[in-house]
């Protein structure tokens, strides 16, 4: 895997772009915007992570034919898009070769999951799925960074392994690709609630509360789809949790915290404001219990203010812990 194609320039694409670079590959990034791709040109960097440079291996364009020999793809666009993504390379992208959702979510109103967008638009290439706690700016700046990489196929989970690790980049493969994407949609509206908690100076107790009783959500939720314990408990599941809800550096967390202190937040750019409603859904559809993820669906959904929605969780009759 010596070609890598990334399809986004944001700052997620620009980061894997250059830990593939670190990695040895050669590596094309694809922006849509004529004028990130003259940036980058320019300043060999990408406007949304400025100061950051890009590695001299990667390669800007906006052109998809560009991508056609690449022997991997990561795509580095928002979940909600990636059905556009799918559809825009599917003309350039060979048969078996691995594309990979490299976002966190659920699709809204068909209640897909990033690998079956991918399998739907993309029959004859690979499904597969990053995820874990990692911040772009660190992937970017080369910090020490540990992932989560599934992908049926086990001996392509691998592959794809080794081509995107470094020794800064260190990605742990895996086959449970269902467990791996459930966790990255799920700890994004669990992060809006602990920003909730932030912003109402609930205290440090509450939010240790609230992340593990929503981590009890998440685990809940994805035992329902088949997903295995180990995956829940490691890097794209526990692991994700912890770093999104504790830092104002996630976007999920920073929403939450908006709504918490009263402001007009910017929902459009956090994943979980968009997935809340599927996850609420298809846990309904399972029977399964999430009454922190939907308090979360139902405050966004402009169905419940945020002190009823504390009131409603705290209120809940007294029960064993499981």
């Amino acid at each position: 895997m010596q070609r890598i194609a990334v399809i986004g320039a944001g700052a997620w694409g620009t980061a894997l772009a250059n830990a593939a670079a670190r990695a040895g590959r050669d590596v094309t990034l694809w922006a849509r915007d004529p004028a990130t791709v003259a940036a980058i040109a320019a300043k060999r960097e990408s406007p949304r992570l400025p100061g950051v440079k890009l590695e001299p291996s990667v390669a800007a364009t906006g052109a998809l034919a560009d991508i056609a020999h690449a022997q991997a793809v990561l795509l580095a666009v928002p979940a909600q898009d990636l059905h556009i993504a799918t559809n825009a390379v599917s003309a350039q992208v060979g048969r078996g070769v691995p594309v990979v959702a490299c976002a966190k979510g659920i699709e809204r109103g068909t209640h897909r999951f990033m690998t079956e967008v991918i399998a739907a638009a993309l029959p004859d290439a690979l499904p597969a799925i990053l995820s874990g706690p990692s911040f772009a700016i660190d992937v970017a700046r080369g910090l020490p960074t540990a992932v989560t990489l599934a992908c049926a196929d086990e001996l392509q989970a691998a592959a794809l392994a080794r081509g995107l690790g470094s020794p800064t980049f260190r990605p742990y493969h895996s086959t449970d690709v269902r467990g791996v994407e459930i966790g990255g949609a799920a700890k994004n509206v669990l992060a809006i609630a602990a920003g909730i908690v932030q912003g109402r100076k609930l205290g440090a107790s509450a939010t240790a509360a609230l992340v593990t009783r929503g981590f009890a959500e998440l685990a809940r939720f994805g035992r329902a789809f088949g997903a295995r314990g180990g995956t829940l408990t490691g890097l794209s599941g526990l692991g994700d949790l912890i770093l999104t809800c504790a830092s104002p550096q996630s976007r999920n967390f920073s929403l939450g915290l908006a709504l918490g202190q009263g402001e007009e937040p910017q929902a459009k750019l956090a994943e979980g404001a968009f997935t809340a409603r599927a996850l609420v859904e298809l846990a309904s559809e399972k029977q399964v219990e999430m009454p922190i993820a939907t308090a979360v669906a139902a405050v966004l959904d402009g169905a419940l203010s945020i002190d009823a929605a504390i009131e409603s969780l705290l209120t809940r009759p007294l029960r064993s812990e499981g």
